[in-house]
């Protein structure tokens, strides 16, 4: 392709509007434009980049035996509330009425649409096992898109379904789309890590992502120091202390004196107790209220940690969640928000192992404007049950191995799921065995997000000239960069190396634009193709060319007659990363 014939509007200046280097990045090399809040236009740049990250997701998912179908984007609202989710997405599912006042849905996901495509056709369990996978357009309404193309309201998913006649057949469903994922973002050049995660509202038994470590991510995740545990911070298990081992919050080693009742009038969170009663947040517990499966339950967490509903919701086996309501709140401590304890509180208890390591503490006294001071758990109120009910911080205890685990941003690209029967006991999606018997198909899910992929690379990937693609995303294979186009024996040069390379296969973009040297090199550079191939007015006389990788420093000189296959050379002996 020539650079004068397509479209490749590129910026010397970062957008106001860009945040993170892969956003400033992909508008200034001109492979996106914002059309409006979380919708962008793909240009040629990064179409070409977005088709080859699909082609590597279609080979391996057929390679892996999925078969490639393409749903409708919009769905019956009905189906969504069959299935029991419609009010689960909430306001992030984008919904409307058409002419005829059907209510229709634009499709973040397809878990219904597919149950419901599958319930139709497969009866039979000799139709089993079949995994279904397309790419497709996906909308969600963000509340605030932001990031570019990683946190979008119209974005390009690869999403597969697997149905299964048990739990061994899912199980190696599952393991084929694992093991197809790696070998999607290691021929995509990612640096990756796969953690343990929670399904959110896909809902199912057990989960895994794919995340490219990065300080630009808006997802946390941890990893064990030592051993391969690695896991989201939702799912992320904190180990136990040993060896008696305590808390900081433990309060030393002191006989505990009785404790004491102190004023705190209008003080009801954290920050402003510890202030007014000059203790560290971790000397205080947090009594938390909540509804599970509509009766009332009191979780404790130490005041300088966070408490995981999710984990929660586990521990106490509900099937739904949630806080408690001002008045549910008065009627278990007899006192409003913020003043919560669990000395004489009128519902269950249930406690983070971390409040079971300290000695004394400070909670709220179950009175207005009051909080008990010097309380000794398991003397002044009834040890309650301990679970690991907390976020996860930095320096926590592996579950695994015991050793020190720290905490990094991230960008999930990938997401696999065992789904179980959650969506084909919804929606009714059976198969007969062979005794005539009917079954509840066992389904797993797996979701790529395509444009992620392009903006987790470039992330990971820069320097401050522009963007370092990897050999297999790259828009172009290679950039023929005449920097006198002028210069009749140096463009006939050029055009000879680009049509040697186009007719070897190789997608060559040639820059046959009349500009400075100068301009082209930073556009170069900016738009990262991996290997550059320039001609120079100096070169020419000379009989030779320069030949220079993206992150290389310096060029290799070969003669022109040599280009070609040297440049061939190259680029088939190089790496995915091409480093």
């Amino acid at each position: 392709m020539r650079w004068s014939q397509t479209l490749i509007p590129t910026l010397k200046e970062d957008p106001a509007e860009a945040e993170i280097p892969s956003h400033k990045l992909m508008l200034r090399a001109g492979l996106i434009r914002k059309l409006s809040a979380g919708a962008y236009s793909y240009l040629p740049l990064g179409l070409r980049a977005l088709h080859k990250a699909s082609e590597i997701v279609r080979q391996e998912m057929n390679a892996a035996g999925a078969i490639e179908i393409l749903m409708p984007v919009i769905q019956p609202v009905e189906l969504w509330e069959e299935s029991g989710r419609f009010k689960d997405y909430g306001p992030m599912l984008m919904h409307f009425e058409d002419r005829a006042g059907r209510r229709t849905a634009l499709g973040p996901t397809h878990e219904e649409v597919v149950t419901d495509l599958v319930r139709n056709h497969i009866s039979s369990y000799r139709q089993l096992p079949l995994t279904l996978y397309q790419i497709q357009t996906k909308f969600r309404d963000e509340i605030r898109p932001r990031f570019g193309v990683l946190r979008s309201r119209e974005f390009l998913m690869k999403d597969a379904y697997s149905f299964d006649v048990d739990l061994e057949g899912l199980n190696k469903s599952y393991d084929a789309m694992y093991r197809a994922y790696c070998r999607i973002f290691d021929r995509c050049g990612l640096n990756y890590v796969v953690v343990e995660a929670e399904s959110g509202p896909i809902g199912g038994d057990a989960s895994h992502e794919f995340m490219v470590p990065s300080d630009s991510g808006e997802d946390l995740l941890v990893q064990c120091s030592k051993c391969n545990y690695a896991a989201n911070t939702e799912k992320a298990e904190v180990g136990e202390a040993r060896g008696g081992e305590r808390e900081k919050g433990s309060g030393g080693d002191e006989e505990p004196k009785p404790c004491k009742k102190i004023p705190t009038p209008g003080k009801t969170t954290i920050e402003q107790v510890s202030e007014l009663l000059r203790c560290k947040p971790h000397q205080m517990v947090k009594t938390l209220i909540f509804k599970a499966d509509g009766k009332p339950v009191a979780a404790l967490v130490r005041g300088d940690h966070d408490l995981n509903e999710l984990k929660l919701k586990r521990v106490l086996s509900a099937v739904a969640i949630e806080m408690a309501d001002p008045e549910t709140i008065q009627q278990v401590t007899c006192a409003p928000v913020g003043f919560a304890g669990p000395v004489g509180i009128q519902c269950s208890v249930i406690a983070d192992r971390a409040v079971g390591e300290m000695k004394k503490c400070v909670i709220g006294a179950n009175e207005a404007d009051a909080h008990l001071v010097g309380v000794v758990p398991g003397r002044d109120f009834a040890m309650p049950r301990l679970a690991d009910l907390r976020m996860a911080v930095e320096g926590d205890l592996c579950p695994r191995c015991g050793a020190p685990m720290n905490l990094r941003r991230g960008i999930e690209v990938g997401h696999v799921f065992k789904l179980g029967t959650k969506y084909s006991k919804a929606l009714g999606a059976y198969f007969l065995d062979e005794k005539e018997q009917r079954h509840h198909m066992i389904m797993g899910c797996y979701g790529i997000g395509v444009n992620r992929i392009l903006a987790a690379l470039i992330e990971t990937n820069h320097d401050a000239d522009g963007i370092c693609w990897s050999k297999s995303l790259a828009p172009y294979s290679v950039l023929v960069l005449p920097l006198a186009i002028q210069n009749a024996e140096l463009r006939d040069a050029a055009e000879k190396i680009y049509e040697g390379l186009k007719s070897r296969g190789i997608d060559v973009l040639i820059d046959d634009r009349e500009a400075r040297a100068g301009f082209k090199f930073k556009d170069a550079d900016l738009i990262g193709i991996p290997l550059r191939v320039a001609l120079g007015e100096r070169g020419i006389k000379e009989g030779v060319v320069e030949i220079k990788w993206r992150h290389q420093a310096e060029p290799r000189r070969v003669p022109i007659a040599e280009a070609v296959p040297a440049v061939w050379a190259e680029w088939e002996t190089a790496t995915v990363s091409a480093k």
